[in-house]
């Protein structure tokens, strides 16, 4: 089988649940994948048979999925460890 994680810890922590299921529900129309959301991270498991997406296929519906929500200006999407992802809250410049 292979698994591909997403790490969603500052987003479920700046956004709440809400954006969480928002994400998990516009994964479940792209991908055909199980979808399992835990506390920090949404892994997205593929049975064998099945062909899993290209890491770059996953990293546009990620970064779609912020656009639609209206939360590219706060959040990106960086590569993690092997097979992963990580939605990150971007830094803001301070004036001094």
């Amino acid at each position: 089988m292979s698994k591909i994680g997403i790490d969603i810890s500052e987003l479920r922590g700046r956004d709440g649940d809400e954006a969480v299921e928002d994400l998990a529900e516009f994964l479940k129309e792209k991908v055909k994948a199980k979808i399992d959301v835990t506390s920090d991270e949404i892994i997205l498991d593929y049975e064998e048979t099945k062909e899993a997406l290209s890491k770059a296929y996953l990293r546009v519906l990620l970064r779609k999925f912020l656009h639609k929500q209206e939360l590219k200006e706060e959040f990106r999407v960086i590569a993690g460890k092997e097979k992963a992802f990580i939605i990150k809250e971007k830094r803001r410049a301070t004036e001094e």
